[in-house]
C-alpha cells in the first residue's frame, strides 16, 4: 500500500510571523484580521503569533527571510495588496515578491506563504480581501497551518532536509 501524508489543520504552540504591508491598509488590515482569526481558530494563541508591518509589499521579502531564518517560527504569512494602476509598476513588484518569498522558503526549510494580492482593481482587491470571493489572508494562514503539519510529519517519517545535514 501506498504512503500517503497530508496536513492537518491544528496548531500545537507553534509560532507564526505574519508581515503585512502597509500600503493599501484598507485591504492589508482585511487580509491581517483574516489570517490572525484564522490562526485563532485553529489553534494560535495571540502569545505565539508576531505581526511585523512594513511600509509596502516589496519590502515582504527581506523581512520574511530575517524572519523565516531566525528559527523562532513556524511559518510565516505575509500578507500585501499589489493593484494594478496606471503603470507597469506592478509587474516589477510583483515578480521580485514571488520571487523572494520562494527563496526565503527554500532556504530557510520553513513554510513563507504567498497571501498578497495581486489585482487589477481596487474593487477585486476587496472581493479578495473579506468580500464575494473569501480573504487570501485566511487562505494564506490555513496554507501555512497545514505546512507545518505536513513538515512534521515528514520529519517523523524520517524525511529531512539533506543539506541541512
Amino acid at each position: 500500500m501506498a504512503t500517503e501524508i497530508a496536513g492537518n489543520l491544528i496548531l500545537n504552540g507553534d509560532a507564526i510571523a505574519v508581515v503585512v504591508a502597509r500600503f493599501n491598509d484598507l485591504i492589508t488590515t482585511r487580509l491581517l484580521e483574516g489570517a490572525v482569526n484564522t490562526l485563532l481558530r485553529h489553534g494560535g494563541s495571540d502569545e505565539n503569533i508576531t505581526i511585523v508591518h512594513v511600509p509596502g509589499s516589496f519590502e515582504i521579502p527581506l523581512i520574511a527571510d530575517r524572519l523565516a531564518k531566525s528559527g523562532k517560527f513556524a511559518a510565516v504569512i505575509c500578507l500585501g495588496a499589489v493593484i494594478q494602476g496606471q503603470t507597469t509598476h506592478h509587474d516589477y513588484i510583483n515578480h521580485q515578491l514571488a520571487a523572494g518569498l520562494r527563496e526565503a522558503s527554500q532556504r530557510s526549510g520553513i513554510p513563507v506563504t504567498f497571501g498578497v494580492l495581486t489585482c487589477q482593481t481596487m474593487e477585486q482587491a476587496i472581493d479578495r480581501a473579506g468580500g464575494k470571493v473569501g480573504n487570501k489572508g485566511n487562505e494564506a494562514a490555513l496554507a501555512a497551518i497545514e505546512m507545518i503539519s505536513i513538515l512534521k510529519k515528514l520529519d517523523e517519517e524520517g524525511i529531512t532536509d539533506a543539506s541541512a545535514s
